[in-house]
């Protein structure tokens, strides 16, 4: 009994990892798209979602005015969501659009219906998403567009981490980048779809306002993977256009992975009824897409095989001590895996960020993992409500 639970187990938790690196060990032989010449300026409609963002959503706005493109070719709107008057009054004095928004229960769902809905009569190529605390380069919609001309649809920039100031801030943005070589810059290297990261997203204006609809949760960026995958269009990575993101700092970053992970869960029971069919016509990204929101969250998965690792190595030295025979051996099995997965993580991670802070940081893992654990059981309406980002002193 206890040989057929070791190997059930690894079997299983050999799977995941596997997944992860080989998506890692991908991400090394990814090289960003050759982008064509703009030969047309499209019309751009770019969405801040601002719930309870005072605090940085207009130098946010102010950042993003100083694109090169030109000034005509978008526009720029708010939905201000239980944001103070002032902050309202300061947007106004802006060169934006600004539409006020007061929900019984908020989401970004909700606030991109409504931008949609508002500007119905108003003539777009490319709709962008934001988050409240973005800073791009002043590039950013050359590049867009340019990504347009090259013929697609959906593309996600590279976002990455704005603020490095605390351990947990340090770990987020490690978890992004980690991320970005999994399920961007990994997919697309094998010629597969990039996963959607939640901003510093464009997409064809036309499908989305077809398809914004859809959106009930907050959780939008699984379910616009979900609608995108389905109708085969293929999602692009760009690596080189950055989008720098508030990390979390604090201990919202709890509050935050408890809505990720039932975002995740969410959208597998919605997509998994199709997975049979996907097989059968060969949609090869929406099945391998199904196929990773059954992954567990990357941190569970870090605890669970080195906690089975330790775990079955101490029973095998017991069971060698008892019977004088050699059981401690099957434990090498396990830390395999556990290099394995150890590997997995560290091959995307930029080596910029391979440094003290980050050695620093790591002793917080074993907490988070235990609070991402507790968050399993605490997932009913995660993903129905903003998770507001803590912002730290400007």
């Amino acid at each position: 009994m206890y040989t057929f639970i070791d190997w059930i187990l690894f079997i299983l938790l050999a799977l995941c990892v596997g997944y992860l690196l080989f998506y890692a060990i991908a991400s090394k032989f990814y090289r960003p798209r050759k982008l064509s010449e703009a030969r047309i300026l499209r019309r751009f409609l770019v969405l801040f979602p601002a719930y309870k963002e005072d605090r940085v959503i207009v130098s946010t706005i102010r950042n993003f005015l100083e694109q090169e493109y030109p000034k005509e070719m978008y526009d720029v709107l708010v939905i201000s969501d239980q944001m103070q008057p002032d902050t309202n009054a300061a947007l106004q004095t802006l060169p934006i659009c600004l539409q006020v928004a007061d929900y019984t229960n908020s989401s970004k769902a909700k606030a991109l219906t409504l931008a949609m809905n508002v500007t119905a009569n108003e003539s777009y190529d490319v709709v962008v998403i934001m988050d409240a605390d973005n800073v791009t380069t002043p590039n950013f919609l050359a590049e867009i567009n340019r990504a347009f001309e090259s013929g697609l649809h959906a593309v996600q920039a590279h976002r990455t981490g704005k603020n490095m100031n605390t351990d947990i801030a340090v770990l987020d943005a490690i978890s992004e980048e980690i991320n970005n070589g999994f399920f961007r810059s990994g997919h697309n290297a094998i010629g597969l779809s990039a996963g959607l990261a939640g901003s510093g997203m464009a997409f064809d204006v036309h499908w989305f306002r077809r398809n914004v609809g859809h959106l009930q949760t907050s959780g939008e960026d699984k379910e616009l993977e979900a609608l995108l995958l389905k109708q085969r269009i293929h999602i692009e990575y760009l690596e080189q256009l950055p989008v720098y993101d508030e990390k979390t700092q604090k201990e919202g970053i709890k509050n935050q992975r408890k809505r990720w992970i039932a975002a995740q869960y969410g959208a597998l029971r919605a997509s998994l009824p199709d997975f049979p069919k996907a097989l059968i016509q060969g949609n090869i990204d929406y099945c391998d897409k199904i196929l990773q929101w059954m992954l567990p969250p990357r941190l569970i998965q870090l605890a669970g095989v080195f906690g089975f690792t330790l775990l079955f190595t101490a029973i095998g030295l017991l069971m060698s001590l008892q019977s004088g025979g050699y059981e401690w051996y099957t434990a090498i099995k396990w830390w395999i895996l556990s290099a394995a997965q150890v590997a997995a993580m560290i091959i995307p991670v930029p080596g910029k960020l391979l440094n003290r802070k980050l050695g620093k940081a790591i002793l917080q893992i074993p907490t988070l993992a235990l609070a991402m654990i507790a968050n399993m059981f605490r997932l009913k309406g995660a993903n129905k409500k903003f998770i507001h980002t803590e912002h730290g002193e400007e």
